[in-house]
């Protein structure tokens, strides 16, 4: 809690206690009382009735944010050929096969998504358990394991961003940045939270989405009427 010091309290106290603002009303707060010396990121942090230990339960996707985050994303794609010229045309960071895993396993991550074509994803078992628990490994459920290389990497650069429940039933997503006009940010927070309603477990029972909430980098959460 070292950091939340003065101007965390000072944010904190503009949020009115137990209060579930209006979306639009929550956005505006939530830029008003960014108190960072940089554009920060704004996160909508959801917490749903979801038990990830059962298999249908256990819940992740992808969706392209119709304003994007407001950052520009490092892809990576491991393919060859046709495909790993596709890639590149499509405007991939990097591209490769057994020379980029190589660099992998010697410490490098100078990226922020992996794109895979299915042929490349057994030599992607090599570097599975460093690719994994940054989140980066590439899934068929998300879309970076596919044969349409173009569509994965104009995606990845254009605002599409990955989601998963953890062990306590929360998802977090990045939805943009403070600077972001106030309806921008709206209208990326509620496809998010529509895309989460649409994508709810047949087995789950009474109420789903139990909270939700939107904070920027450093600043307190601001709960949002869902």
């Amino acid at each position: 809690m070292a950091k939340k010091g003065r101007k965390y309290t000072e944010a904190l106290s503009k949020i009115e206690p137990g209060k579930k603002y209006p979306l639009l009303e929550g956005v505006e707060l939530v830029k008003k009382i960014a108190f960072e010396k940089f554009d920060a990121t704004v996160e909508l942090a959801l917490n749903l009735n979801l038990d990830p230990r059962k298999a249908e339960q256990n819940l992740r996707g992808a969706l392209v944010l119709p304003h994007g985050t407001g950052k520009e994303k490092r892809v990576l794609v491991f393919a060859k050929g046709e495909k790993a010229k596709e890639a590149t045309d499509a405007g991939a960071d990097f591209v490769g096969d057994d020379e980029l895993i190589a660099k992998i396993q010697g410490g490098w991550f100078d990226f922020d998504v992996v794109v895979a074509t299915p042929d490349m994803m057994a030599s992607l078992g090599k570097i599975g358990r460093l690719l994994g628990p940054k989140g980066l490994m590439p899934n068929p459920k998300t879309g970076t394991v596919t044969m349409d290389i173009h569509k994965a990497v104009t995606e990845a650069k254009g605002g599409k961003i990955t989601y998963r429940v953890d062990k306590n039933g929360n998802i977090q997503a990045v939805v943009g940045k403070v600077s972001f006009e106030p309806d921008k940010l709206a209208e990326n927070i509620k496809l998010v939270i529509d895309t989460i309603t649409k994508a709810k477990p047949s087995t789950v029972k009474g109420i789903y989405m139990k909270n939700a909430a939107i904070s920027s980098t450093m600043g307190p959460g601001i709960d949002i009427a869902i």
